[in-house]
């Protein structure tokens, strides 16, 4: 829909531009004509070197211009022609390939437009390599690259369609420079444009040097213990913490204080425990090379730019790979927590929602899915188990729900294909949702919640749930909703259903969107910039992708021609 947009926009400004001489423009407009006329033909469209990524919108806007050329229709348009090439170095800057782009085949046919025996067809390769690929690009840098569904089937955020104003499109043809048309596209998010900042600088300290490689293994360096590693841990440190001075003398293999800030710090930007102790971990990461790094923030860059514009004023967001949580009000961050999250082969889905009510005192109605992967084997195990956690066995629903006794259940024989029951936890000190839920509706039956199981947020890495959001702290997102969303319940009413332990359900009078996301990469307000381990080995694929020349886009269909005459 973007590239039809662009089309649509682009042949309404061409006949802002004065047209050619009527002796090359007759030879232009039917060169154009039976160049694009090839896609009815073959299904695509090679120019020079290059198949067109567009060809649909490009037919589309040529023929709506009666195959009128945009860039050689006059001198100003022809300047900003010979500018396209370097234009397109902004694919770089934000994490493309400028060779998926036609980049250098189009200056190559630049050069062949003025003294090449057949000016004209240098002139049309020109003319459609340049169109094909501000269209191509523009749609990549506002939409994104790589269609998220392709390689990630756990992706389920609807993305927009971006509005473009034809002003936008004037500085690609009509007067000042593409640059800007593709910048006006751009994720509008200011964590976006950071990413950017840091893509460029690990792409210098890439360029910068060979990168030094710790010896890993053991044994663990401590701080005021010596090793051999240390000067090479002190130089790489001195790259990445922007140390100006190494601590004394680089050849020195003491560990002193200084060197165990900078390695803290390090640490904590990479989701360690930041104890200072060198061991295995802080070695691999250590031993990520720039290169690395430049293709995980293209990754991460990418994931933006399939995000909607805006997040709206309100909302809590999650980052699965971060293990973190935060409430964002107006444009402030207001709360910020440790999160549990699915387990590698549970996988927490990315995807957004709208919470609408929230559970005090939540019951735990067990999905099938887990009643028998879990459960079963656990009562099998110890009879006593569902007395012991508050468990109902059930059969039926609504007005024929029938309550079982589990010692009239024959366990042993129950299997995945073979369980007509269901399993509900009361709400107690031991149920899995803790004191509260947090509800946004979704088919994937995910939501935030509470959990008894404290002692799992010391850990550094927290996949352990079945794919559910556990909450640090879910008395305190209670608090801050129900101040803002609700004027039903006061702090004596909580702490009243709390005491009680009634289940209690309260419905906001304001839905608050959910957005559940995926970056192994991301940087602060501080402008510290962050990296996770991909747990769900989500990022190669993308990397992959990205790497891959993009596909040719479908041919005009029905509803394209529609959309034009409209």
């Amino acid at each position: 829909m973007i590239l039809i947009r662009l089309t649509v926009l682009l042949s309404g400004l061409v006949l802002l531009v004065p047209a050619p001489s009527a002796a090359e423009g007759d030879g232009l407009r039917e060169q154009l004509r039976q160049r694009l006329e090839q896609l009815h033909e073959t299904g695509m469209v090679r120019v020079a070197d290059s198949t067109l990524l567009a060809p649909g919108p490009l037919q589309t806007l040529y023929e709506a211009n009666a195959w009128q050329p945009l860039w050689f229709a006059d001198e100003q348009a022809l300047e900003q022609l010979f500018r396209v090439p370097t234009t397109l170095d902004l694919a770089a800057a934000h994490g493309l390939d400028p060779g998926h782009y036609h980049q250098q085949t189009l200056a190559d046919a630049l050069k062949r437009t003025s003294d090449h025996p057949n000016r004209t067809q240098a002139r049309v390769d020109a003319e459609l390599l340049a169109t094909d690929a501000l269209l191509s690009l523009a749609h990549h840098l506002a939409h994104g690259r790589i269609d998220p569904e392709t390689i990630d089937p756990e992706w389920f955020i609807k993305r927009d369609e971006p509005a473009l104003e034809e002003s936008a499109i004037r500085h690609a043809l009509g007067g000042k420079n593409g640059r800007e048309l593709l910048e006006s596209l751009l994720p509008t998010h200011p964590a976006y444009h950071r990413l950017v900042k840091q893509l460029a600088l690990k792409r210098a300290m890439a360029a910068n040097g060979e990168w030094l490689t710790v010896e890993p293994g053991l044994p663990l360096i401590r701080p005021g213990q010596s090793d051999e590693r240390i000067p090479t841990i002190r130089r790489q440190l001195a790259r990445l913490e922007n140390l100006t001075d190494p601590a004394g003398d680089s050849a020195a293999e003491d560990y002193d204080d200084r060197l165990a800030d900078a390695v803290r710090r390090f640490q904590r930007r990479h989701g360690l425990a930041t104890d200072g102790i060198i061991g295995p971990q802080t070695l691999a990461a250590l031993n990520v090379t720039p290169a690395e790094r430049v293709e995980q923030l293209r990754a991460n860059l990418e994931r933006w730019r399939w995000l909607p514009q805006s997040l709206g004023d309100e909302y809590v967001l999650v980052n699965i790979a971060g293990f973190g949580m935060q409430v964002i009000s107006g444009g402030q961050e207001v709360i910020r927590q440790r999160v549990i999250v699915g387990q590698p082969y549970r996988r927490t889905p990315v995807f957004t929602g709208h919470m609408s009510y929230l559970v005090l005192n939540p019951s735990w109605e067990v999905p099938h899915r887990l009643a028998v992967q879990d459960q079963l084997p656990r009562i099998r195990t110890n009879p006593d188990y569902l007395d012991d956690m508050g468990f109902a066995v059930l059969q039926g629903w609504g007005a024929e729900e029938r309550r079982i006794d589990p010692a009239d259940v024959d366990w042993a024989n129950l299997s995945r294909r073979h369980f007509p029951y269901r399993l509900r936890q009361a709400p107690g000190p031991d149920n899995a949702l803790g004191r509260v839920k947090f509800m946004f509706p979704n088919r994937h039956n995910v939501y935030l919640h509470d959990t008894p199981a404290r002692n799992l947020f010391k850990q550094d890495e927290r996949a352990f749930s079945s794919g559910c959001i556990r909450l640090e702290d879910a008395e305190e997102l209670t608090r801050w909703l129900l101040a803002r969303r609700s004027d039903l319940m006061s702090e004596e009413r909580i702490e009243s259903v709390w005491e009680h332990g009634r289940e209690t359900t309260i419905r906001f009078d304001r839905h608050l969107p959910v957005y559940l996301l995926y970056w192994t990469a991301w940087v602060g307000d501080d402008e510290q910039i962050h990296f996770r381990r991909d747990i769900y080995q989500r990022d190669q694929r993308l990397i992959e992708a990205l790497n891959t020349p993009p596909p040719i886009s479908e041919t005009p269909n029905t509803d394209l021609t529609r959309e034009f005459d409209a």
